[in-house]
């Protein structure tokens, strides 16, 4: 299983909209800008957002993007799952009895175990820390040029 640019794309914009006071408007252009992801394919991606109800959009002048609920409240899990759709490693997870064998199969059972692991690790990050942990690094950054430069 490989994550999508959409997946990605929509988990870069919800970062960055989670580094912002929670009820801040932003305009897609300046997420697009910011995080390098063509425009259009945000537009296509914030109203994938919009429908699960993470994000709300305003039109007109003032118009823009902002998260619907709290970043602390929004987990990785479901920005991946509101663009890509339920998450399943092998057909077999896709409901019970799909496979014949997946009473049996340890080959079932393996993929059960990662899909569970992967949905563990996606839901115990929310957006709140990863947009706290990219700010603090980017600030890293940008201190460790700045001496770099002055030296």
């Amino acid at each position: 299983m490989q994550l999508t640019m959409t997946g990605e794309y929509a988990v870069r914009a919800m970062i960055h909209l989670s580094t912002l006071p929670f009820g801040t408007i932003i305009q897609i252009s300046e997420v697009s800008k910011e995080w390098n992801i063509p425009e259009n394919f945000l537009r296509k991606i914030t109203a994938q957002l919009a429908g699960a109800d993470l994000i709300t959009s305003q039109r007109g002048i003032n118009g823009g993007i902002r998260l619907s609920r709290p970043p602390e409240s929004l987990t990785v899990l479901d920005v991946v799952e509101a663009v890509e759709g339920k998450i399943f490693l092998n057909k077999c997870l896709i409901c019970d009895g799909f496979c014949p064998r997946d009473e049996w199969c340890q080959v079932h059972t393996l993929w059960e175990e990662a899909q569970v692991k992967l949905k563990e690790i996606l839901s115990s990050k929310n957006l709140a820390q990863l947009a706290a942990d990219t700010l603090k690094r980017r600030a890293e950054i940008l201190e460790a040029r700045q001496q770099t430069s002055a030296a």
